[in-house]
């Protein structure tokens, strides 16, 4: 007898949706739990102990907002990631404060209209500059919003010493299992260590259909290894032989990047034991020792002959520890300038503008309603928008729901521990919870948002504000309308300007990096260089398109076709890199290079015409 089993499908989600719901996985960052555990609880002290509870507040909040920008990394590149921002933030309380005191309502909107209008801007250029322009309007609707004692000055000087202790905190500690060697650089260590495992990882992929991916997660990894190199050097002149030998270690990945990618394009598999040299040299960088012997792998093709010479210069550089500046990623101060005043930063700033002004307006009309006395600081309202906006912290849909579930949260969690905690002593112990957490929690936004609400709740009851939980929820709700409204407001010129400028900057860089290989050219610093921006570009248009992407479809719409041409461009460097290796071997194209280069030229050609983008147009080949 047969039955008739019908197949249930598969509940998906909408992109939205499943977006909101996901969160990123690793390991508990314990030294950044310690770290946050040390930052707000001991400045509530000292400022306590020497009656300066009001600045005690700022100075908390600010370590707070630094630990939101405590990301995994190198310390060197956290000098810029937190001091940027910290600078950015103290600058707007100072403004906020002083326009809070001497302007009217109306006037104090504009004000800060004009500073949500700069900072939108501002971010478009990248993550520092948008986690700067985030702390700039959060301070200045805290320093306009919050009536505390202390004159400008000294908020802003507080603000920037709560910032300065994490970075201290950051700087002076060590990682838990890093203390048997210069602990200083173990951030870089892991980040080009991981380089040449993506290297590995690659070559036993090349020729299955894990390929493609493999080589993602080697571009990302490179792109972590650049930034882990890419701020000051921790001694003046470099003087560390350690340091100098992790430059080396990063630029002799380049060229093994290089080759390891131009043999996954053949599509062919290469020996098993091809990978191992690659893996040897990880474990050197992650012990700080030698390399030992590496195996040779066979010089039967273009792309083996180059890994067998990556692998000797690596061999090289690994003994020695010289290298050139490879790894910094520079932009002149025109094309910054060009993309805050670009598609990109117009639309940007345009809609933080909008929804930190009508923020503040509201938020002000309810301070001044008398059936709403009974919380009259009314900063929270345009803060929560500034988070709520930016859209580098995912799809508006998904940031509003996460918002306003985090909220809820955190508000019911501090209305309940706000009835048994003893104060302050028991406030301040909340405070350092709530920070040490702040780590774990910026996995998720609602996680991050339960976790602020619960801190920055116990702040304000700290500085003598009464409990404000349900107003707090109330507030947040309202900001949610407001971004919602504007985020799906018509804006003037093409909308997507962010996924726009990105396919831009990622066409420009590819269309560099073929011209200077089909000139023949024999500088291969330059070439990597060239290279790893291609590739750098491409990352950053396609983590655009794929925020874009989960959108609510009014939005995600104006978006379409771009993930072909990203697609396109990546086929593009990966034959530009197999034409570099064959080029430096032979010093001729194949017919295949030639024929696959024309091909993706047709190609780029048609669908960037289809999306309306303006790239270069592709040197020929031949």
């Amino acid at each position: 007898m047969s039955r008739d089993v019908r197949r249930i499908p598969a509940l998906v989600l909408p992109p939205w949706l499943a977006h909101a719901l996901r969160a990123q996985r690793g390991p508990v960052p314990w030294s950044a739990v310690v770290r946050g555990a040390l930052a707000g609880g001991p400045l509530l002290l000292a400022a306590t102990a020497a009656g300066r509870v009001s600045l005690g507040v700022v100075a908390a909040i600010a370590a707070m907002l630094a630990g939101i920008n405590d990301r995994p990394g190198s310390r060197r590149a956290s000098v810029r990631r937190v001091g940027a921002p910290a600078l950015a933030g103290a600058a707007g309380l100072f403004a906020g404060t002083y326009a809070g005191d001497h302007l009217g309502a109306v006037a104090l909107t504009l004000v800060l209209t004009g500073l949500g209008l700069l900072a939108g801007g501002v971010s478009a250029v990248g993550p520092v500059a948008s986690g700067a322009g985030t702390q700039l309007l959060v301070a200045a609707a805290i320093g306009a919003g919050m009536p505390l004692p202390d004159a400008g000055w000294q908020r802003a000087l507080a603000f920037l010493a709560g910032a300065g202790w994490l970075l201290v905190l950051r700087l002076a500690l060590p990682t838990p299992g890093a203390l048997s060697g210069d602990f200083r650089f173990d951030g870089e260590r892991a980040a080009v260590a991981e380089v040449y495992d993506a290297v590995a990882a690659l070559l036993d992929a090349a020729g299955t259909e894990h390929a493609v991916a493999r080589r993602a997660a080697l571009t990302a990894a490179l792109d972590r290894a650049q930034d882990a190199l890419a701020g000051p050097r921790l001694r003046r002149y470099a003087s560390s032989s350690a340091e100098r030998r992790l430059h080396a270690q990063y630029a002799a990945a380049l060229p093994l990047a290089e080759a390891a990618t131009a043999l996954a394009w053949t599509g062919e598999a290469v020996p098993r034991r091809t990978g191992e040299g690659p893996r040897r040299l990880a474990a050197a960088v992650r012990g700080a020792t030698h390399t030992g012997p590496l195996p040779a792998p066979s010089r039967s093709a273009p792309g083996l002959r180059a890994l067998d010479d990556a692998l000797l210069y690596a061999a090289d550089a690994f003994d020695h520890g010289r290298s050139g500046d490879l790894h910094t990623r520079r932009r002149s101060p025109g094309s910054v300038l060009r993309t805050v005043f670009g598609a990109a930063g117009r639309e940007y700033g345009l809609r933080v503008g909008l929804c930190f002004g009508a923020g503040a307006a509201v938020a002000q009309a309810l301070h001044h309603a008398h059936w709403y006395g009974q919380h009259p600081h009314w900063y929270w309202l345009p803060a929560t928008a500034v988070f709520l906006v930016k859209p580098d912290l995912g799809p508006l849909v998904s940031r509003v729901l996460c918002r306003a579930a985090g909220t809820v949260l955190g508000a019911l969690v501090f209305a309940g521990l706000a009835v048994v905690l003893p104060r302050p002593e028991g406030l301040v112990a909340l405070v350092a919870v709530a920070g040490a957490l702040i780590p774990v929690a910026t996995r998720h936004f609602a996680a991050q948002t339960a976790v602020v609400t619960v801190l920055v709740l116990a702040l304000v009851m700290i500085g003598g504000e009464p409990q404000a939980s349900a107003g707090r929820l109330g507030e947040t709700l309202l900001a949610c309308v407001i971004v919602l409204v504007v985020g799906h407001l018509p804006m003037p010129g093409q909308r997507a300007g962010g996924v726009r400028a990105r396919l831009t900057a990622a066409g420009g860089a590819g269309h560099a990096y073929l011209t200077h290989v089909l000139s023949g050219s024999d500088d291969r610093a330059t070439r990597w260089t060239l290279r790893r921006e291609a590739y750098r570009t491409l990352a950053e248009a396609r983590a655009a398109i794929a925020l874009t992407a989960a959108e609510l479809p009014a939005l995600a719409r104006h978006a379409e076709g771009a993930d072909e041409v990203a697609a396109t461009l990546e086929r593009l460097a990966d034959t530009t890199t197999a034409c570099a290796v064959h080029l430096d071997d032979t010093g001729l194209l194949t017919p295949h290079h030639v024929e696959r280069l024309t091909a993706l030229r047709g190609e780029l050609a048609e669908r960037r015409d289809r999306v309306g983008l303006r790239l270069p147009e592709l040197p020929l080949a031949g």
